[in-house]
């Protein structure tokens, strides 16, 4: 139930952030929004976790390399959206971004790519994709 209303949470979030990273863009431009974003996003990470203080810090060096430049993702995943949004909308821009995740997650899940378990992916997740392609294809047009 808890992972279910991050999940929901996240969602929201994303939509409000590219909207307003939209805005934000329009007025300072696209790349200065990503910068303004992240920075922000650190600034209140990093008080979060000085106020929780959860204390695992320990484990940092066992993180491979490459995994840490997960934050860099977010530049190009922020620079994207808020192009997408200003060129077709917050709708297609989330449909489309929602069909990108899951079209990427099918073929982790199925490969066992980042150490996750193998997943066999069946006719009804094909179909669920496709469902989710059509809706946008008809939002669209």
């Amino acid at each position: 139930m808890k992972g279910s209303f991050f999940a929901f949470l996240g969602g929201a979030f994303i939509t409000l952030q590219g909207v307003a990273n939209s805005r934000i863009s329009q007025d300072i431009g696209t790349w200065q929004t990503a910068t303004i974003t992240q920075l922000t996003g650190f600034i209140v990470s990093l008080l979060i976790l000085l106020f929780v203080r959860d204390g695992k810090w320990h484990g940092f060096k066992q993180v491979k390399p490459v995994y840490l430049m997960g934050g860099a993702l977010a530049a190009i995943i922020i620079f994207s959206n808020v192009s997408a949004i200003q060129q077709i909308g917050v709708t297609l821009t989330i449909s489309a971004l929602l069909i990108a995740q899951l079209c990427l997650t099918f073929v982790i899940d199925s490969n066992g790519w980042f150490g996750v378990a193998k997943q066999k992916m069946r006719l009804p997740h094909f179909i669920g994709i496709t469902m989710m392609i059509v809706g946008v294809v008809i939002l669209r047009y």
